[in-house]
Formats: structure tokens, C-alpha cells, sequence
């Protein structure tokens, strides 16, 4: 299927935010340079978007660069960014965050 365009929910916005709050505390310029990471990494989604395996009801694709996923869903020609969350974290905790966005 030809992704057209990638659409970033507000909630994985808020999630993008996060991370990058939390890299910018760790190391001055650290929070931008996440951000333009996992930024370039939504943009593949273009390309890439639709042949990440299914996690928990959605695509997810790896971060590059970061211990980060994007979970994602595929309609219409476009790519629904739904989460962008650390894979650090509990998988518990991951589901239930997934589970509120569906």
C-alpha cells in the first residue's frame, strides 16, 4: 500500500515531548537531537510505513537511534502515528498505554 502521508496523533506529540524533556535533562542538546531523530523516523513511514510487524494491535516500528517505538496504524493511504513510547519501560505498561488509544 502507498503511504501518501504521516499523521502524528496528539497524544504521540505529547509522547515526542517526553522524550525529548527527558533526553534534554541527561545532556544539554540531547532533547533536540531525539527529536530530530525520531522526527526523520516518522518521516520514513512514507517509504517503510506498513511493513513493521503488528505489536499489540499496531505497526511498530523501531527508532534508529533511540530505545523508542512507534506504534502506528495504516488507513486510507496514510499512516496514523497513535504512541512513540520507550521500550524501556514495562510492557504492562506499554499495553495499557496502546490500550487507551485504540
Amino acid at each position: 500500500m502507498e503511504i501518501r502521508e504521516v499523521l502524528v496523533l496528539e497524544e504521540a506529540v505529547s509522547d515526542l515531548n517526553n522524550g525529548r524533556l527527558f533526553y534534554e535533562e541527561k545532556q544539554p542538546g540531547l532533547g533536540d537531537h531525539f527529536r530530530n531523530t525520531l522526527l526523520s523516523d516518522l518521516e520514513s513511514l512514507v517509504i517503510y510505513g506498513g511493513i513493521h510487524v503488528k505489536a499489540m494491535g499496531f505497526h511498530r516500528m523501531l527508532s534508529k537511534r533511540f530505545p523508542y517505538a512507534i506504534y502506528y496504524e495504516v488507513k486510507d493511504h496514510g499512516a496514523y502515528v497513535v504512541a512513540v513510547l520507550p521500550m524501556r519501560r514495562d510492557p504492562h505498561w506499554i499495553g495499557g498505554e496502546l490500550g487507551e488509544r485504540s
